[in-house]
């Protein structure tokens, strides 16, 4: 039995009954558990069913539980697909410019398809590789959305998309060897993607965070996105400049912070920020908004300056709350001494240390296990470079107003 028959057994009554069954099963009983299933189930339907629900598991972290487990999924689309709170963010936005209907181009199990028809929006869903397509279908069905997505197994380089409003692209940005990071090196290449963007009303294209800016195509606007606070994706918008909401502009660069959905974007984005020393609060951009080059902005917000020319902690003397910032209170500033740290430590009795570092080598776990530490009281050490220099700073967060 090859994999997509080995999957389409998995539709089947009995199949779906053995997922339903496998729903809470503890993967470390996995040999007990097969050994108890294969009395009753054909071997192979039991192998595949628990790999789907070792997967289903995974994906509880993006999809949720209620979608997670009624959906299916390959090893490759858990790891590359959209999360559904960014998927659903950029729906919001395809549905801000009058999107109707939408190209999923390279659509894997069909994650950024479901958001896309969930907001109302028609889709195309195309993917090359047979199993995957088939997967994306399965999932269209299972939520109740097969009437909205219609899904292709194609090379996307054949499909005629000029019957659409939009097109959207995500590139596989993994290799034989993992992952890609140059982006001609994508499946489609970037390029392609590019002149696919630039024959539609409007177009999206899912990149790497690590994106160099120099590789952004002028006409489009780059936005990158994070999750509760970890960066997820970037995208490259083409069109729609002139939408009421969500307005795309070429040439701007913008952080998106989710699930609040705060926005801070430029067009004209400022010169390098002023360095100069530690002041009493020193704020933690979010990655979004270090990954679009944004942070002179932070600084011109609060009136602040850098630490480092190299370092992306923003300092002033005054409080300064924001929604792309994690706001800390200093109280000490020490040349990096591992045993300075550990004596400070032990005299302020803190048992519970937060280390967090920008410019220097030293691990988290490394420094935590050498302060040996004993107390009830808390802390934040910063290890960073201050105007070039190893430093610690010691601090704690200020809670936001």
């Amino acid at each position: 039995m090859n994999d997509l028959d080995t999957f389409r057994a998995l539709l089947t009554p009995e199949g779906t009954g053995l997922l339903d069954a496998l729903r809470d099963y503890d993967p470390s009983q996995e040999l007990a558990v097969a050994t108890r299933l294969r009395r009753t189930y054909a071997p192979e339907l039991v192998s595949a069913a628990l790999a789907q629900a070792r997967l289903r598991q995974r994906a509880v972290a993006k999809f949720g539980a209620d979608d997670a487990y009624r959906m299916f999924f390959t090893p490759n689309g858990v790891e590359q697909s959209t999360r559904a709170s960014v998927a659903a963010h950029r729906a919001r936005v395809f549905t801000a410019q009058g999107v109707r209907g939408v190209a999923d181009l390279c659509c894997g199990i069909g994650g950024d398809a479901l958001a896309l028809a969930r907001a109302g929006i028609r889709v195309l869903a195309v993917d090359r590789d047979e199993l995957t397509a088939e997967v994306a279908r399965a999932n269209a069905a299972a939520l109740g959305l097969a009437g909205l997505i219609e899904v292709r197994c194609a090379d996307v380089t054949d499909v005629d998309t000029s019957g659409w409003d939009a097109v959207f692209v995500d590139p596989a940005r993994r290799g034989g060897r993992g992952r890609v990071f140059d982006p001609e090196a994508y499946s489609p290449p970037l390029s392609w993607a590019v002149g696919a963007a630039r024959k539609a009303p409007f177009a999206a294209l899912k990149i790497a965070p690590g994106i160099p800016h120099e590789s952004v195509p002028p006409e489009a606007e780059a936005e990158w996105i994070s999750d509760g606070g970890d960066v997820k994706e970037a995208v490259l918008w083409f069109g729609g400049a002139h939408a009421p909401r969500h307005p795309r502009t070429p040439g701007t660069v913008r952080a998106t912070l989710l699930p609040a959905g705060a926005t801070l974007w430029t067009s004209a984005p400022l010169p390098p920020p002023p360095v100069g020393p530690v002041g009493r609060y020193l704020y933690e951009p979010d990655g979004a908004v270090i990954r679009a080059h944004l942070v002179a902005e932070i600084v011109a917000a609060c009136d602040g300056r850098l630490i480092d020319e190299t370092i992306a902690y923003v300092t002033n003397d005054e409080p300064f709350d924001s929604p792309f910032t994690t706001a800390y209170e200093i109280t000490d500033e020490l040349p990096f001494n591992m045993k300075k740290l550990k004596a400070l430590l032990r005299e302020r009795e803190v048992g519970v240390l937060t280390v967090k570092k920008r410019g220097s080598a030293v691990e988290p776990e490394e420094l935590r296990r050498k302060m040996k530490l004993q107390g009830r009281a808390s802390a934040t050490v910063f290890l960073t470079r201050v105007a070039g220099a190893p430093t610690m700073l010691i601090g704690r967060p200020v809670t936001p107003a």
